[in-house]
């Protein structure tokens, strides 16, 4: 369990949370949420210890393990399969020691540490990691090769794996999916359902989010707020706080105005002077109610200037690829108006080489390629990103494409990717990568092309701009191709799908799902794996559950205690959840509910003073338990 009282957190002179009260409950998988800046990194950064609370406290109790994903990427000249392994630092402890006890000959020592070896399923540790590099995307072979020797996405898989590695009871996740496809984005949702502990997770993938959180905790206006449910969950819910925060704000609005306009109007009239002083006492004391912020700041669309060709592009028994190695073979594909393609394949397999061979980026070795002469093609790609240029603002960058455009117009448009102000003329050097990514975006969508070719559109940019883009395509009128790992942007944009695998490019029957079935089969095929000794494996089993057997017969107590306690917090919760969707219904401030509000406002105290003690009855227990 995890509990923040009364906590506050300043970076530098911005203040990120005041007075926060929260409790993040055992088993609970929470997502994080809330706009760049508002402190959510920051947050993880003070449960692991790197920030200190300004003021308040969180707790934490003793020896709960952490584990989290390094940032940096991984140096180092062990292999892929070592250096995940050192994850479980018990182990590696273990290890040690057993290799000390080894030379001195310590047979009584020895015994112990087999016992221990046992208890942490430490035999089988080589299997686990060879399953969990599996799982991201490494095959058998890659797993003896250098960390050094891989490229820097996937020295980022290696030390996921090596947090997913650590036998935890907090993990701690921050954008996890940036470096994954969509096959090991699909595998890691499947790994964190399974996992016991408390999971806390920043990520911009709405499905990713609704796959795997029960708990959304959003960061607004210096607060957390707690959310039951998923991401889809949280947005209605909010959505209905918003509209009914709108509304109350609206009302005290007119009620400010027209006890302005009485003070305004007799506040100097001796007759009423009285009661214009006792409104203006009154508009002191009250709690001004904020304006709720319900607009998205980006707003854009894909326009397309001037004829639009039926078809677009073919390809004809065509091979491509880089010097003398071909990537595609016999590519036959034909492009007409109104398709919307999403591209399918392992990373490595070839799908932005063919969005290059359609951008006129690659040529073909053999066969044929036509373009119609009325195509005007917009190509986004991560490479683009590089080609900015760093001393110059979003306003030149535009310039660039049109030398005719008034700094107004240049302004108004770039508005729509939330470039405002001194932002449309500053230099890029400081924009973080979303940004950049947005401004490739803008310009990709001021040329007003007919074709898109859009290859991983979405990396670095939160939901609110991936919600645009999904909006903004659903309406375009011409063609796209999309290479994506994010599903909601597949699902909601495409309506074909093409497989790109075996150097082949072809139609795939069947969703996303089916895909994922399909990957997930080909590469168990693929893995040339050899299983552990069966019997030596059962023996490790049966020693490892009797131990377990001894330890929960000392616990069993204090454990049916908790399990007690979780139960009733769990109704608990699942009530106040309730009454909080009832509270949030205007209908219920009524007059004719007068009664109905007041049973539920009592019920709503009186749960929570519940759910506090029971809260503090699960930690007690929970350090009795050493856990």
């Amino acid at each position: 369990m995890l509990k923040f009282s009364n906590l506050s957190l300043m970076r530098g002179k911005k203040e990120l949370f005041t007075d926060v009260n929260v409790t993040i409950n055992p088993k609970t998988k929470v997502g994080l949420t809330g706009a760049n800046g508002t402190g959510k990194t920051s947050l993880i950064k003070l449960i692991l210890g790197d920030l200190q609370a300004d003021t308040g406290e969180l707790h934490v109790p003793k020896k709960l393990i952490l584990a989290h994903v390094a940032q940096e990427i991984a140096n180092s000249n062990e292999t892929a399969i070592d250096y995940v392994i050192n994850g479980d630092k018990e182990f590696r402890q273990l290890e040690n020691t057993l290799s000390i006890a080894e030379k001195n000959n310590d047979s009584n020592k020895l015994a112990g540490i087999y016992d221990q070896l046992q208890h942490i399923d430490g035999y089988t540790i080589k299997a686990r990691a060879s399953k969990l590099l599996n799982g991201l995307g490494f095959t058998v072979q890659q797993e003896d090769h250098t960390v050094n020797s891989f490229s820097g996405g996937w020295r980022m898989r290696l030390n996921l794996a090596q947090a997913l590695m650590c036998r935890s009871d907090i993990l701690l996740l921050d954008e996890p999916t940036n470096h994954l496809d969509l096959e090991a984005i699909i595998w890691l949702e499947s790994w964190l359902k399974k996992y016991l502990g408390i999971v806390l997770l920043i990520s911009h993938d709405r499905d990713f989010l609704n796959s795997v959180c029960n708990q959304i905790i959003n960061i607004e206006n210096n607060q957390l707020t707690q959310y039951t449910g998923n991401y889809d969950s949280f947005e209605q819910v909010r959505a209905e706080k918003l509209n009914q925060q709108q509304s109350q704000y609206q009302s005290q609005q007119r009620q400010i105005k027209h006890m302005q306009k009485y003070i305004d109007r007799f506040r100097y009239q001796a007759t009423k002077a009285k009661q214009a002083q006792s409104r203006i006492k009154a508009l002191d004391r009250m709690e001004v109610i904020s304006a709720a912020q319900l607009d998205s700041p980006f707003n854009f669309s894909f326009a397309i200037e001037g004829f639009i060709p039926q078809q677009l592009i073919k390809i004809d028994k065509a091979d491509t690829g880089y010097g003398d190695t071909t990537i595609l073979k016999d590519i036959g594909l034909m492009i007409e108006k109104g398709d919307k393609i999403g591209l399918l394949g392992f990373n490595g397999a070839g799908k932005s080489t063919l969005i290059k061979l359609l951008a006129n980026e690659l040529a073909v070795f053999s066969g044929t390629i036509e373009h119609a002469k009325e195509i005007k093609i917009g190509y986004f790609a991560q490479h683009q990103i590089e080609q900015l240029h760093m001393d110059q603002s979003p306003i030149d960058h535009l310039k660039t494409l049109d030398p005719i455009i008034s700094e107004q117009k240049a302004r108004n448009f770039l508005g729509g990717f939330d470039f405002h102000n001194d932002m449309a003329k500053e230099s890029i050097e400081h924009f973080s990568g979303g940004e950049k990514a947005r401004l490739v975006l803008a310009l990709t969508v001021y040329q007003k092309p007919n074709l898109l070719l859009l290859d991983e559109p979405t990396n670095h940019l939160d939901i609110k701009m991936r919600h645009a883009i999904s909006v903004a395509l659903q309406s375009f009128d011409g063609a796209m191709i999309l290479v994506s790992h994010d599903r909601h942007l597949l699902s909601t944009v495409t309506d074909k799908l093409i497989l790109v695998a075996d150097s082949k490019v072809t139609k795939f029957d069947g969703d996303l799902q089916d895909y994922y079935h399909w990957a997930n089969e080909t590469r168990k095929k693929r893995l040339d794996s050899v299983s552990p000794d069966s019997t030596k494996q059962s023996n490790q089993k049966k020693q490892q559950r009797q131990n377990s057997a001894l330890i929960r017969q000392n616990q069993k107590p204090l454990r049916q205690k908790l399990r007690i306690i979780e139960k009733e917090l769990s109704k608990l919760q699942n009530i106040e959840h309730k009454i909080d969707l009832i509270l949030l219904d205007e209908s219920i401030y009524t007059s004719e509910n007068t009664e109905k509000l007041k049973e539920h406002t009592i019920k709503q105290t009186q749960t929570k003073r519940k759910i506090i003690g029971l809260e503090n009855d699960w930690l007690n227990i929970s350090e009795q338990l050493e856990i």
